[in-house]
């Protein structure tokens, strides 16, 4: 597994659940969502086991809905415990993202010297 794919791994679950609280989605959209905002080595494959452990959770909901074209989807939408996840994913985001970015510019910043 690459880095970034593991990388990716931890935080996936926290980016579908605010892609979702954007608005209710379905899987495919989800996918094509990761990739508008630039995830794009993200497979629809890989989404669907995340979907299914959220619902699991009780963090989304699933409800089929009629669609333009073909079959129905399910579409998933937040629940109040997803909400509540959601809101700690970015709380604790942001304690790692800072002081990690603060890092990675001073060690780009300095050239090893000995």
């Amino acid at each position: 597994m690459s880095l970034r794919s593991q990388l990716l791994k931890g935080i996936l679950e926290g980016c579908i659940l605010s892609i979702i609280n954007m608005q209710p989605a379905y899987g495919y959209e989800l996918s094509v969502k990761l990739q508008q905002f630039g995830l794009s080595d993200v497979s629809e494959g890989s989404i669907y086991p995340i979907l299914l452990r959220l619902q699991k959770e009780e963090l989304i909901k699933g409800e089929m809905r009629a669609s333009e074209s073909g079959p129905k989807r399910k579409y998933y939408k937040l629940t109040e415990k997803g909400y509540e996840a959601l809101q700690l994913f970015t709380h604790h985001w942001e304690l790692i993202k800072e002081p990690v970015d603060n890092i990675i510019e001073q060690g780009g910043n300095a050239h090893g010297s000995d």
